[in-house]
């Protein structure tokens, strides 16, 4: 099972215990549980170590980490080189502040400084929302530096590079698990669950995308095939059950 984490396994900016509960009863069934997230290389190592899933693919696709809890050892993957990733955040220096000039009430976002590869603008998580017009334009000036931007329920993030989170879920799961996700029997075995615009490579892609209630929010080119009757965690935790009984 693949899901999104914020707004998706959150609930208002926490996480719930029926969260967790879900996720622990899912691994207990034997599903492997894998965060798709944007969240921060520095938040996913947390994730990966603290929580109950078998990896974690971070920075809407920058790379996955996965713990070796046998060996105590941090296992990782990454769209792009050490240097690489160098010569990205120069950049991305430089149009961070664009867009805090150019763009009023625009912030960077709290998590920034644990960051490895993209640079994530806040524009409702810890300012005041931003009106649709604003978040377009930030996504405007990424696109106007080369770079790619994805919008989700809290931030807008930018990056240099055409990795999403399709592409490095597939090598998380062909790495971890020799799972191919390009294999229909591997996509019909598949579940994703999001909730807002950059989580469409994934509806797009997978066979089992499922929106939680919120996702009704965004206009979406890709829609996911499903959407369930609660929003954001009680969202989740309804797929989650429906699994389980599945499962027997």
């Amino acid at each position: 099972m693949l899901t999104d984490i914020d707004d998706t396994l959150t609930h208002d900016g926490r996480l719930p215990s029926t969260s967790l509960a879900a996720m622990e009863a899912l691994s207990a069934a034997g599903l492997k549980v894998v965060p798709v997230t944007g969240r921060p290389a520095g938040w996913c190592d947390h994730i990966a170590r603290m929580w109950p899933v078998d990896a974690v693919v971070g920075e809407n696709g920058a790379f996955w980490f996965a713990y070796d809890r046998e060996r105590r050892k941090m296992r990782s993957g990454y769209a792009k080189t050490a240097e690489e990733r160098l010569a990205d955040r120069q950049r991305l220096e430089r149009l961070r502040a664009r867009i805090l000039r150019e763009v009023p009430g625009a912030g960077v976002a709290s998590d920034q400084d644990y960051r490895i590869a993209d640079l994530a603008i806040d524009y409702r998580e810890d300012v005041p929302p931003l009106d649709p017009a604003a978040v377009e334009r930030i996504v405007a000036l990424f696109a106007e530096e080369g770079a790619t931007a994805k919008v989700s329920s809290i931030h807008v993030n930018g990056w240099f590079g055409d990795y999403d989170k399709l592409s490095m879920a597939r090598l998380c799961l062909l790495e971890n698990f020799g799972a191919d996700i390009a294999d229909p029997a591997v996509n019909a075995a598949a579940v994703f669950v999001g909730d807002s615009p950059n989580d469409q490579p994934m509806f797009a892609f997978f066979e089992n995308g499922i929106g939680v209630a919120n996702i009704r929010a965004y206009r979406l080119e890709s829609p996911p095939h499903w959407i369930t009757n609660a929003e954001s965690a009680a969202g989740f935790c309804e797929v989650a059950e429906l699994l389980l009984e599945a499962r027997g």
